[in-house]
């Protein structure tokens, strides 16, 4: 129908607004990607009308996980993007700690999915003998991911880029090695927390700060605030890492210097 592919209809103004209350999202902030996305499902459910949407959502559990997996594409693996992981581990991590003169770093995984960043985060903290008593904050709208995260457990194609050795150290197989859990030490050194980062407040302090393949989903007025807030987010000499098809227009005007491909700083 055409109200279908008619992203500002007052009909799916109001769903919009019902689906805010109900997951705490606002599609308003988002670019039409996810707009394609969210009309891409309702065909496929054959929904006659946003109200029957909006129905399916609230009334089926399974429905809604779909609903949020494609939606925010909630895929990764650990150590996505190696060389980057790498440099943190070999080169970043180590020249904070020289910095600040302490193994205490303030960590942060901003839209962590289903864990796979915090993780291998929280992995390079162990490598690199942080302070375990600092844990790697995990933060994502979608509780269900969060929920998915915090059992720890994965198939073995997320874990390509791990090297053997960390598999054999800070992973137990399961189902007969086509499964892995991450160990208990890795597990405590990661705080998973549920937030909006459109309306809530990120805190200070952060030393390291990973936003990859997030923000490219928002529009430019609502990137432009959040860019804002991890800048405010940062210590002086902390580091803002984001996704390997990223890129901050006008990083210089809020303050950041860049410190490499897809690595910025706060001075």
């Amino acid at each position: 129908m055409d109200e279908i592919s008619q992203y500002n209809s007052p009909g799916y103004t109001t769903f919009k607004m019902k689906l805010k209350k109900l997951i705490g999202i606002d599609l308003s902030s988002y670019k039409d990607q996810i707009h394609r996305r969210t009309h891409e499902l309702m065909n496929r459910w054959g929904c006659k009308s946003y109200d029957d949407y909006y129905d399916i959502l609230q009334k089926d559990e399974h429905k809604l996980r779909e609903f949020l997996d494609h939606l925010t594409i909630n895929v990764s693996e650990f150590f996505r993007n190696d060389s980057q992981w790498w440099k943190m581990r070999d080169k970043l991590i180590p020249e904070l700690i020289q910095k600040r003169g302490t193994k205490r770093l303030k960590l942060w995984s901003a839209g962590c999915a289903t864990g796979e960043e915090p993780y291998s985060l929280a992995i390079l903290s162990t490598v690199c003998g942080l302070d375990q008593m600092n844990p790697v904050l995990a933060a994502d709208i979608d509780q269900g991911a969060i929920a998915i995260a915090q059992k720890g457990i994965y198939k073995k194609t997320q874990l390509i880029n791990a090297p053997k050795e960390y598999l054999a150290k800070y992973f137990t197989t399961t189902d007969g090695g086509n499964t892995y859990s991450v160990n208990p030490e890795i597990k405590r050194r990661v705080t998973f927390k549920r937030m909006n980062m459109i309306e809530d407040s990120f805190g200070s302090g952060f030393d390291l700060i990973l936003c990859r393949n997030v923000v490219i989903y928002f529009t430019a007025e609502t990137k432009a605030k959040l860019y804002k807030k991890f800048f405010d987010a940062l210590a002086p000499g902390g580091y803002f890492l984001v996704g390997s098809t990223e890129q901050i227009f006008g990083y210089q005007q809020i303050g950041f210097e860049s410190a490499g491909p897809f690595l910025y700083t706060k001075k």
